[in-house]
């Protein structure tokens, strides 16, 4: 099909402009599909073992999908749906107080679900972020919300995770000008892609810091009931949370829903205004009969109980097959994700300059796919969600990654 020729000149600055289209820009997961399919071919009897998918291995739990059939079949559930239903904010509201203690939100007005967090990430600028104002993000992290920041003319400011502080920001480094533009400051706890998990101390720190700063907070939970250890933690069960932001939570990760697309957010009732005022402009609500089983889903906690177990298994076998190969590496305490520093090189063979280059050399080399981060110092992030059925098979996939990882000898 031929474009018209002024089509081109049309394009929106924020997605390249006049040049959209025209240069080839190969992100880092493109490089990694690439790799793979390359691996693949030029080795088509070994198997690829995939330790960078971002996404459960395994389906919704069998209730939850009957649940889904049961509400599909109804008359009265084919209708839009808007800013949800009130069975669906009611179990939002439960779940928060029975899993995370969290008590005294208003269904109808400090909760309201959403066609999954992305979804929620890329609305919130719209009601917050004018030409000027600054999104305070810290890095690595999952992009969505700063894309949309700088698509309303918006500036982001990163705060580097780095492993000295426990991947938690450094919040007393921000500049006073860019505190003067802030609006929203952005957390993710546990961390995609560190892992890594926070404290109640830092929380009130969050709050303090908000309040002293006029600062909203967007806390993206999507992980927050996957912990192995501790009770799970939400920024609303802070004193004064609610006070200064607002609370995203998945069945993504925690009900492995990701195709599902249902979540919720939660907390201070002007921010959640906002929130459903920008949606009723995007959307028309999730299908009701997901909304219905999502219910279903989040009055049994179990689920994700047994999902955290899980992960946290394949974690301590991972975490020991690692350091026999000379990683230092400890066990996360939340998340699917291990977040390591690479080797400098690989004795008699390659150095290795980035992340990149050694995601490329695992790939390539050892059919062991991980995802690359250069963000703030040169990482790899593993994920546990490799497909497996049971101990034994999780066993055999782990038993072949330290094999191959024996074969190289890696220098740090």
């Amino acid at each position: 099909m031929v474009m018209t020729d002024y089509i081109q000149a049309l394009f929106a600055d924020r997605i390249g402009g006049a040049e959209f289209g025209l240069k080839e820009e190969v992100y880092k997961f493109e490089k990694i599909k690439r790799a793979k399919k390359e691996a693949i071919q030029t080795n088509p009897g070994m198997e690829l073992i995939d330790l960078g998918v971002g996404e459960p291995d395994a389906m919704a739990d069998q209730a939850v999908v009957r649940k889904l059939a049961e509400e599909t079949g109804k008359p009265e559930n084919r209708f839009y749906s808007d800013n949800g239903t009130e069975e669906f904010k009611h179990a939002a509201v439960t779940y928060m107080k029975d899993v995370f203690g969290v008590g005294e939100l208003q269904p109808e007005t400090e909760i309201n679900h959403a066609i999954g967090l992305k979804s929620a990430l890329s609305m919130i600028p719209t009601a917050f972020i004018n030409p000027g104002d600054i999104t305070i993000m810290p890095t690595p992290n999952y992009p969505v919300i700063g894309t949309h920041t700088e698509y309303l003319g918006g500036e982001v400011v990163c705060l580097p995770l780095i492993e000295e502080n426990g991947f938690l920001p450094e919040l007393d480094s921000l500049s006073d000008d860019a505190l003067k533009k802030a609006k929203l400051l952005y957390l993710n706890y546990p961390n995609n892609p560190t892992g890594a998990v926070t404290t109640k101390a830092f929380f009130e720190e969050v709050v303090q810091f908000a309040k002293r700063h006029k600062l909203i907070v967007i806390h993206d939970a999507a992980y927050a009931a996957l912990v192995f250890d501790e009770k799970p933690l939400s920024f609303l069960s802070i004193p004064g949370a609610k006070e200064v932001g607002i609370e995203l939570h998945s069945l993504s990760k925690s009900f492995n829903m990701t195709g599902w697309r249902i979540g919720f957010v939660a907390g201070n009732a002007k921010l959640i205004s906002a929130f459903s005022t920008v949606k009723d402009n995007y959307d028309s609500g999730q299908f009701i009969p997901i909304q219905k089983a999502a219910a279903y889903a989040l009055a049994h906690p179990e689920i994700t109980e047994q999902t955290a177990a899980k992960y946290s298994r394949r974690h301590s076998f991972l975490v020991n097959v690692l350091r026999e190969s000379g990683f230092h590496v400890e066990k996360p305490k939340g998340s699917f994700f291990l977040y390591t520093r690479i080797p400098k090189a690989v004795a008699g063979g390659p150095e290795f300059h980035s992340a990149e280059e050694f995601s490329q050399y695992l790939i390539k080399e050892l059919l062991l796919s991980t995802v690359p981060w250069d963000d703030a110092g040169s990482f790899i992030r593993f994920s546990v969600t490799f497909q497996a059925n049971g101990i034994e098979e999780e066993e055999r996939i782990l038993d072949k990654i330290k094999s191959r990882l024996s074969t190289v000898t890696f220098i740090f």
